[in-house]
């Protein structure tokens, strides 16, 4: 049996990513993963497969919801993922970057590479066939090129399959596609066996094809066989030629005393001088060969005979095509393919020759057997998307004894000394547990203020290996103790994600607790969004935005104890130098402690990202935090605060003095009327589009629904910020209450006198009718920012 590390999707059974495809190994081989990447060694112990070498230590192994394979280091950096390295298929939302190529499989049953590839140019995507182009996309006819710009990769996402230009994200070459796609859908890129690229769609348990090229079969080089005759896709032989007795594929000479060379490397082997032992098989008119429509004549103005010498002087040609006006000679050199019949003999006046020798039938070569197997795959590790389950299978059967005794010594383990209990407990693996003394040291006795929240102070901290960290002093967990602190610990210690800050290791010592993280150099997002330096670009912003997602998206579904954030907002975002999004505070409410944890199920967030549902007692769940992420998503396209005092002269302003606006209701009603580019910071104007533009709002009021249930999941907020499904439109019915909330912010009633003036956060305990109207609003009254922060 064979064994491979593959990554799957598990609903249709279908493998999307294999590592070592040519090298399989038995059940005695090994899965490795260590500091240096990963190894993938035979039952000798003979690497057959492995990650290039990095220049700093692999951290972690992480499967991404996109379906992405990732080695990250010590501070979150990617040193290596599977999307740079496609087999014969580009998942939803994968960049498949020029220089790039997927090469198709043997065959259904044989998943080691074969003999068709498909490659990115910085104009348009070529087809190989043994490294020789045969086709290109721009041929097909649903294929529309936009732009002259290069080419920078090609997607394949619920609207299609593009070609984009970078910066900028425009489609140079778009494939057209007519079919409907459910949000349920998903959609890959595949190279086939035979060369052909599709575009399949996975819907309603079935896989559909959206696209097939090339349309015709005879564009197949080798569809037919060596020298078989394609037409109107079926086979059959050329004039002078039989199907192959030997082989039963192909076609051979009819005249048993003729075969064709044997190929050379002409690199290697010596010339030969005479022609004399060779004779020419022309195949007629009316017969082309791919070659030539791709390549440059190896000489024009030149006469058959003088082509014939150019091909017997070179061992590595088997045959030429010869223009009878142009005098241009094309050589097939290597490998002959199939020959396809041509109506156009007036256009293309090329004459085929095929080199052929005298032997006996007896000392042909015989040829060589198609090796087949059979491929068992298995594996599991479960991976949550958008009406997916992505798997990666790298169960690689019987690994023996992976962890050594040495490797056991070597792994760290905190121990935790309770003098409330007199009990000890360790946790295997990181976080380190750091003493009370480590901690003053590395924060200066706590000099540096970087921050603070409702959980405590964050201080900056040096470790001894020079390493920077944030020191986060918890003040909000009562008499929680020891041995149930480190477990929830152990619990959020273990969630890595590239989009979540890790956390490095704690301190508990008497009632003092801290918490060590990465330090992020950029701060929190609402530092360079709402700050006074230049504006973040419109990129920027939508990689903050699909990261932020990302990493909720693996907090509710991709680690083993779901978690629910209940404090999203630009605060608890973090960039570091690359502008890498990372969510910090994560998991923090797994740690309240008993009496804290009842006012959990009442209230809980900051004011302004509330959920409705707060303040109806309803069930929170991850939905909740979907809300949070749709304000924080509103406050990336404007620039500024949800709920703000816009001067006089803005041009959201309404008149000549200071306007008070409830931005939520105020990109409803522009989305309403069509008018996504006024929603966008102003400093940006002229560097977005209006479909950029849509895109993030609407996605952004999809997230405001008032009824949990209706707004998206945060997988499926991924998904359409990937394109790899269709953004939903926002329904006005379940918006309504931002008309309510939006009245009672600008009424002269709450515009106070000051900058200290009450400034309502958007959500009050009130009943609100179907068409957005509240029942007696002079009935109840607004939280204030304290109520509402809850245990902060």
């Amino acid at each position: 049996m064979s064994f491979y590390l593959v990554i799957y999707h598990s609903l249709s059974h279908t493998v999307v990513w294999t590592a070592n495809r040519n090298d399989p190994i038995s059940e005695s081989g090994q899965f490795r993963l260590s500091v240096t990447g990963i190894g993938i060694y035979d039952d000798s112990g003979v690497p057959v497969w492995s990650t290039p070498e990095f220049e700093s230590g692999v951290d972690s192994l992480q499967l991404l919801d996109s379906g992405n394979l990732v080695l990250v280091n010590r501070v979150g950096d990617i040193l290596w993922q599977s999307f740079d390295y496609p087999t014969d298929t580009i998942v939803s939302g994968q960049r498949f970057r020029v220089g790039g190529s997927i090469i198709g499989s043997k065959s259904d049953s044989d998943i080691s590479e074969g003999d068709y590839s498909f490659s990115v140019s910085s104009s348009d995507g070529i087809f190989q066939w043994k490294k020789l182009t045969y086709f290109r996309l721009l041929m097909d006819l649903k294929s529309v090129k936009n732009s002259n710009r290069p080419v920078s990769y090609v997607v394949v996402n619920g609207s299609g399959f593009d070609m984009v230009s970078d910066p900028g994200s425009e489609v140079v070459v778009q494939v057209i596609m007519t079919t409907d796609v459910k949000s349920t859908d998903f959609r890959i890129l595949k190279i086939l066996p035979d060369g052909t690229i599709v575009v399949n769609r996975y819907t309603d348990k079935n896989w559909v094809t959206d696209f097939a090229t090339p349309a015709d079969s005879c564009r197949d080089p080798y569809r037919c066989g060596k020298l078989g005759l394609c037409a109107a896709g079926k086979c059959s032989c050329p004039h002078g030629f039989r199907v192959d007795p030997k082989t039963n594929t192909g076609c051979s000479f009819s005249n048993n005393t003729l075969s064709l060379p044997e190929s050379c490397d002409k690199a290697t082997s010596p010339k030969l001088n005479s022609s004399g032992e060779y004779v020419y098989v022309e195949l007629g008119i009316g017969t082309k060969y791919f070659l030539p429509d791709f390549t440059t004549p190896v000489k024009t103005g030149v006469d058959i005979s003088t082509c014939e010498d150019i091909c017997s002087s070179d061992c590595s040609c088997l045959g030429f095509f010869h223009g009878r006006t142009s005098g241009s000679c094309y050589m097939i050199e290597n490998d002959m393919g199939s020959i396809t019949s041509s109506s156009e003999t007036k256009d293309d006046d090329k004459l085929g020759f095929i080199k052929a020798i005298h032997s006996s039938p007896s000392h042909q070569s015989p040829s060589n057997s198609t090796k087949s197997s059979d491929i068992p795959i298995a594996g599991l590790i479960l991976l949550p998307t958008s009406g997916m389950l992505l798997i990666l299978l790298f169960v690689i059967c019987m690994c023996r004894r992976i962890l050594s005794n040495k490797a056991k010594a070597s792994r760290k383990k905190l121990i935790i000394d309770s003098s409330e209990d007199l009990e000890m407990f360790s946790i295997a693996g990181l976080p380190v547990r750091f003493d009370h003394d480590d901690i003053l040291i590395a924060t200066g006795n706590f000099s540096v203020r970087i921050g603070s929240g409702g959980f405590g102070t964050v201080y900056k901290g040096i470790l001894p290996d020079k390493t920077v960290v944030a020191v986060k002093k918890i003040t909000a967990l009562g008499s929680k103790g020891k041995k149930e602190f480190g477990t929830e610990i152990e619990i959020i210690g273990n969630i890595h994600h590239v989009n979540l800050v890790k956390l490095k290791g704690f301190c508990a010592q008497g009632r003092e607790r801290f918490l060590v993280y990465e330090y992020m150099s950029k701060g929190s997002l609402d530092r360079t969004l709402f700050g006074t330096g230049p504006p973040l670009e419109w990129q920027e912003r939508f990689d903050i935005a699909l990261g932020t997602a990302r990493g909720l998206a693996y907090l509710h579904n991709g680690c083993e104890h779901k978690i629910i954030h209940c404090d999203v907002k630009p605060e608890n975002i973090l960039l570091n130098d690359n502008m890498q999004v990372k969510i910090s505070d994560f998991g923090l409410s797994k740690l309240l402690s008993p009496e804290q944890s009842g006012l959990f199920t009442t209230m809980r967030g900051t004011r302004g990202y509330l959920a409705p549902e707060w303040l109806t007692n309803a069930a929170i769940s991850d939905k909740t935090d979907v809300y949070s992420y749709g304000m924080v998503l509103l406050e990336l396209i404007q620039g500024q605060k949800n709920c703000a005092h816009v001067p006089a002269g803005n041009p959201t302003s309404t008149g000549l003095t200071e306007t008070r606006i409830y931005f939520p209701l105020h990109a409803l009603e522009m989305h309403e009327a069509g008018r996504y580019l006024d929603l966008v910071e102003p400093r940006l104007e002229g560097r977005v589009t209006i479909e950029e533009a849509k895109k993030l709002v609407k996605v952004a009021l999809c997230c405001l629904h008032e009824d949990p249930s209706l707004r998206p999941s945060m997988a499926n907020v991924v998904a359409m910020l990937e394109g790899t499904l269709p953004v939903w439109e926002p329904q006005s019915d379940l918006l309504n209450f931002l008309r309510f909330y939006g009245r009672r912010f600008t009424e002269p009633s709450m515009a106070g006198t000051g900058a200290d003036a009450e400034v309502p956060s958007g959500f009050m305990i009130a009943p609100i009718d179907s068409s957005g109207s509240s029942v007696s609003p002079n009935s109840f009254s607004y939280m204030s920012s304290q109520q509402v922060s809850g245990p902060r």
